[in-house]
């Protein structure tokens, strides 16, 4: 039986105090996670992450999201155009792992931040 939600890890501007975070308004947090394997952030005109470098974990947030509002971040993503929605193991800060939804960029460019935490490099 399919379930009637996902959840998706946001590393970026879809983090609680960024200009995306509207998006999430009606999905439920579960909290600040980070990510188990080790990617690459980088920051250009947006915040991204690649797969293929592995400099650190993720810092981000994890969500409940619905159906709808799924479709409304791969919109934003511009997924599979741009970005690449792809489901990775993140640790939730309670120490449960799952697995959530994380936005690839297939390239790297601009400023590497190499703590994986965009909040805090912004």
């Amino acid at each position: 039986m399919a379930r009637d939600f996902e959840y998706v890890f946001v590393y970026g501007t879809l983090r609680r105090s960024f200009q995306n975070h509207r998006l999430l308004s009606h999905s439920p947090c579960l909290g600040g996670a980070g990510t188990r394997e080790r990617y690459a952030l980088y920051v250009g005109e947006y915040p991204f992450v690649v797969r293929d470098q592995p400099v650190s974990p993720i810092i981000g947030e994890v969500y409940k999201v619905d159906p709808a509002t799924l479709m409304v971040l791969d919109a934003l993503e511009e997924h599979p155009q741009i970005y690449r929605r792809e489901k990775v193991p993140v640790v939730l800060d309670d120490g449960r792992e799952i697995e959530a939804w994380l936005y690839f960029y297939p390239r790297p460019g601009g400023r590497l931040i190499e703590s994986g935490d965009y909040a805090g490099n912004a």
